[in-house]
């Protein structure tokens, strides 16, 4: 578990599955949908289908924790190994609940979560793909000194619109250098016992 202020990224607990499922998964069209791969169909879920297809992938498994700001369940971050043998991860993040956008929480899910990665496997190099209509997604990753390592131009339809696909990344000597780590503990950030 880590704690910034506020908000707080940990793992998944059996508590936790229905207010998931009500701010993630119950609805047709959620607002959050809108922002995080709308390109990809996104289905509503009863409880019981929310949890016979996902009550073990997320608390079984250390790739999904749950953010929380002020002691309620808001969001997921997570990872992915694009190729587990070359030490290829990618990250996720979604705040369902849309009254926490562009306070800043993301960010620090995020930069947690890449301290988190880091610190805990011997990775070279984090990142998450987005897309152009995401703007928000791309200017975190320019927060937390990422780069813009590829641009799919109009790779991704929405709407009748052409987006193009968003790779953001930071090798760990990046990372480093960009949280002033290379030597040190993170002391914005508290770890606390699980």
């Amino acid at each position: 578990m880590y704690r910034d202020g506020e908000v707080c990224i940990r793992p998944m607990e059996e508590q936790d599955m229905y207010r998931l499922w009500e701010i993630g998964y119950k609805e047709a069209a959620p607002e959050w949908k809108k922002w995080d791969a709308p390109y990809y169909e996104h289905i509503a879920l009863t409880y019981d289908q929310f949890c016979a297809g996902q009550q073990e992938s997320m608390l079984r498994s250390p790739n999904r924790w749950g953010i929380e700001i002020n002691g309620e369940l808001v969001g997921l971050i997570s990872y992915y190994w694009e190729h587990e043998a070359s030490l290829w991860l990618e990250m996720g993040i979604v705040i369902f609940v849309p009254s926490y956008w562009s306070g800043g929480y993301g960010t620090r899910a995020i930069r947690m979560w890449m301290k988190h990665l880091f610190t805990t496997m011997p990775l070279v190099r984090v990142g998450y793909t987005t897309w152009s209509g995401n703007e928000r997604m791309i200017g975190v990753g320019y927060k937390m000194g990422m780069t813009m390592e590829a641009r799919l131009r109009k790779c991704r339809l929405y709407n009748g619109v052409y987006y193009d696909s968003i790779r953001m990344g930071i090798l760990r000597e990046e990372w480093e250098s960009h949280t002033g780590t290379a030597h040190q503990e993170v002391e914005a950030v508290e770890v606390l016992p699980d």
